[in-house]
């Protein structure tokens, strides 16, 4: 279950963008209507809080910071598009956990919509847009001609009581919405798109944050629809902030040339107790992927997956130990990754090219892969499975799985934390 209910309790004070100078022309520059807008409301804190409603038009505006105990209402009909001058957009210091940023050393640009050390904020509406226009992004990213890794469209870091709902989000830069250091955090009936030829764009990351819910919507992006991560090599493992409890139920998922549900590979601070239900894959590279790599350290561990439907999907399933490259040279290739207790159960799979690949290090055994009830329709005349350096339990699984997944094992079950023993 979700970690905190939102509270649909409506704030006492409220103001229009319009208030502020801002024009709805989709050409007007709206940055510092919403940077007023916002130091005014910063006012109504300590008095129960207050609401920016952005009604319906095109506000076309660079990066802004929200406060505390504030709700952006984004009106349907209303579209938020996010300006293609790079110069619009701030730039930040790299996040700790990463020591630099994600695509190139150095700072990075401040994402869209943004906040640091907040409590209780909010960003919803009526089906209102929030729409990056990152198609200028992925040229200048694929040619090589940024100095800085990109911004994504929503990023909350180090905050509380986060509420992301009832939006579309269309062409992030890169990602779509990035709780980081947070705890609290809701994000449900949400829309998010991408082009599929977009360059490692992705929809929802959960990085090292805890109690965190996604569900009930819909996200069709380039890379991973939803991607779990807790840092990137000695600069995670130094931070030492890892994700858990996160809650993933009732979304619509498509990933181009990336993994709908994935983990890692920066997952150098842990990743821990997710559990993920009612989930409807489809069109995608991958279904679910684990992924790590030597020098990451951290874990993989306690994960639950059940009730998922997979359809037209090039590989099920994949946990793979040599996956992704190192933030510089300091990293250590002995700090090897954990990945243990993983459960897969209740899952149907059409036209299926590749029914799992599993391969751990040999250092460092991926251990207690568990798959229960799993049925795929498997179109490749090759062999379904690919395992090596891992351990595990199945049963009731077509096609007939590795030999590695047919010993003894302890599998996670919810019905106990500690996992259960197969011989029961």
């Amino acid at each position: 279950m979700c970690g905190f209910k939102p509270s649909l309790k409506p704030r006492p004070h409220s103001v229009s963008i319009l208030e502020f100078g801002a024009v709805g022309d989709g050409k007007t520059l709206n940055t510092l209507a919403f940077q007023n807008a916002i130091f005014y409301l910063k006012s109504f804190t300590d008095k129960g809080g207050a609401q920016l409603y952005v009604p319906p038009g095109k506000w076309l505006t660079g990066s802004f910071s929200l406060t505390s105990h504030l709700t952006l209402f984004v009106e349907k009909g209303a579209i938020i598009l996010g300006s293609q001058d790079p110069s619009h957009w701030n730039l930040v210091d790299p996040l700790p956990s990463y020591g630099r940023g994600i695509e190139l050393p150095g700072k990075r640009y401040q994402s869209l919509i943004n906040g640091d050390m907040l409590h209780d904020v909010v960003v919803t509406g009526d089906n209102g847009t929030i729409d990056g226009q990152g198609s200028v992004w992925w040229d200048w990213f694929e040619s090589h001609s940024l100095n800085y890794s990109r911004p994504h469209l929503v990023e909350f870091t180090s905050s509380d009581y986060v509420v992301v709902s009832n939006l579309t989000f269309l062409n992030a830069p890169a990602y779509s919405i990035h709780p980081v250091y947070c705890s609290n955090v809701v994000v449900q009936n949400i829309s998010v798109s991408a082009p599929g030829e977009s360059p490692y764009t992705i929809g929802i990351v959960p990085d090292s944050s805890n109690n965190v819910c996604i569900e009930d919507s819909r996200i069709e992006v380039g890379y991973d629809a939803i991607s779990l991560k807790s840092g990137w090599d000695e600069y995670g493992i130094t931070y030492d902030r890892p994700t858990t409890d996160v809650y993933i139920r009732r979304v619509y998922l498509q990933s181009s040339s990336g993994s709908s549900v994935a983990f890692g590979s920066e997952m150098s601070g842990g990743i821990s107790n997710v559990h993920v239900e009612q989930v409807h894959i489809y069109n995608s590279f991958s279904g679910i992927e684990f992924r790590t790599t030597k020098g990451r350290g951290g874990y993989i561990k306690r994960v639950i997956i059940s009730e998922v439907e997979l359809r037209n999907i090039n590989t099920a399933f994949g946990a793979i130990g040599d996956c992704g490259s190192h933030p510089d040279d300091n990293f250590d290739p002995n700090a090897l990754p954990v990945l243990d207790q993983i459960t897969l159960q209740g899952v149907i799979g059409s036209n299926i090219t590749m029914a799992g690949k599993f391969t751990g290090l040999a250092e460092s055994p991926f251990t207690s892969l568990c798959l229960f009830n799993v049925s795929l329709a498997v179109s490749t005349t090759l062999s379904p499975w690919t395992c090596s350096n891992v351990s595990g339990f199945s049963e009731s699984v077509s096609p007939e799985p590795c030999p590695e997944l047919e010993s003894s094992s302890v599998c996670y079950s919810l019905l106990n934390s500690y996992g259960k023993s197969t011989d029961m």
